[in-house]
């Protein structure tokens, strides 16, 4: 009976401990999924400059030319070519901004040229005969450009993937109001020159120049929900970080008292208090949250939301929720935020 038992308790023993085990590992597991999907990031809330340049150039307008010899011309007309197509090439030949297209369009002596442009994300092909103007030289009528640039609020800064997001929302042409699409750019230092206050009915804005700004980083993409890009600068990054925080999932907020970060003076970076108002958890675009500035220091100063405060980093419960994207024309201390979640997709 003896040497039936030990056999059994023997396997007993053993199943225990692979139960065990594979309790364990799936223990670890957990943890492991656990542990990946919270991120870490380092709230900023600075201003920032923002330079942009256009994978080709962007038709934003078009006008008569003065011929040489003295009648109005428009050579584009019969193209199909409209204001938001994207030029990028003109004889094959790749064009990457204006002064490359004036040259080749110049250098045409009135023969026509052929032009690929982008509408769309589709290749379209076209050509375009050249006219002399006044001054001697040849013009298809197009009015173009290849970059842009302006200011706006640093979201955050993620050190373990040495990423950045900026405004929490896209930059859009300001002729033709589409999303500018765009090769690359760069995320450079700003100063902050005036800051004009939002009443009802019309927005303010903070005022800010960025020529001589230091380079922090490349801007790789221009999407809807914000810029991002690679922060190359690593020592500048590091003087002006905030603690890391953890990022918040939708489900965590709640509406009530929330602070933002925020710059309004050069090198200074203080905390004002928000409140959230609403929740909008299905929300698929970047109105997710609607809040209001409740710090009467912060509306003294600004009037509430206005222009460059978009990307300012909202923080509750000590976790980082979410930033702001828009404001009310007609309630400058109410506006739109974006869920830190899917800013981070």
């Amino acid at each position: 009976m003896k040497k039936k038992i030990l056999p059994i308790i023997l396997l007993v023993i053993c199943l225990c401990m692979y139960i065990n085990l594979l309790g364990y590992e799936s223990n670890l597991y957990a943890q492991a999924v656990s542990s990946s999907a919270k991120r870490y990031v380092n709230p900023i809330g600075r201003t920032v400059g923002l330079k942009l340049y256009t994978n080709g150039v962007l038709v934003v307008g078009m006008s008569e030319i003065d011929g040489d010899n003295g009648n109005k011309y428009t050579p584009y007309s019969e193209s199909g070519i409209k204001e938001g197509d994207m030029i990028k090439e003109i004889n094959g030949q790749e064009i990457s901004n204006t002064q490359e297209l004036i040259n080749i369009v110049n250098s045409s002596n009135g023969n026509e040229i052929s032009i690929k442009y982008e509408r769309n994300g589709e290749l379209i092909y076209t050509s375009i005969t050249p006219t002399k103007g006044k001054d001697g030289n040849y013009m298809l009528g197009l009015w173009v450009r290849d970059a842009a640039a302006g200011i706006g609020t640093l979201t955050y800064y993620e050190e373990a993937t040495k990423t950045f997001a900026a405004l929490g929302h896209g930059i859009t042409d300001v002729d033709t109001g589409d999303l500018l699409n765009i090769s690359n750019g760069e995320l450079v230092t700003s100063q902050i020159v005036s800051i004009v206050k939002g009443v009802k009915g019309r927005v303010g804005e903070i005022r800010g120049i960025i020529d001589n700004g230091e380079k922090i980083g490349e801007i790789k993409s221009n999407t809807e929900i914000g810029v991002y890009g690679t922060v190359t600068n690593i020592d500048f990054i590091n003087s002006i970080k905030q603690d890391e925080l953890e990022v918040a999932e939708r489900n965590e907020i709640k509406t009530g008292e929330a602070t933002i970060i925020c710059q309004l003076e050069n090198d200074k970076v203080e905390r004002y208090k928000i409140e959230i108002k609403k929740i909008y958890k299905n929300a698929k675009n970047n109105k997710c949250m609607l809040i209001e500035i409740t710090d009467q220091n912060l509306i003294s100063k600004t009037g509430g939301i206005i222009p460059g405060m978009s990307g300012t980093p909202i923080i509750q419960n000590n976790k980082f929720i979410g930033a702001i994207t828009n404001v009310l024309l007609n309630s400058p201390t109410e506006g739109y935020a974006i869920f830190a979640d899917m800013m981070m997709k």
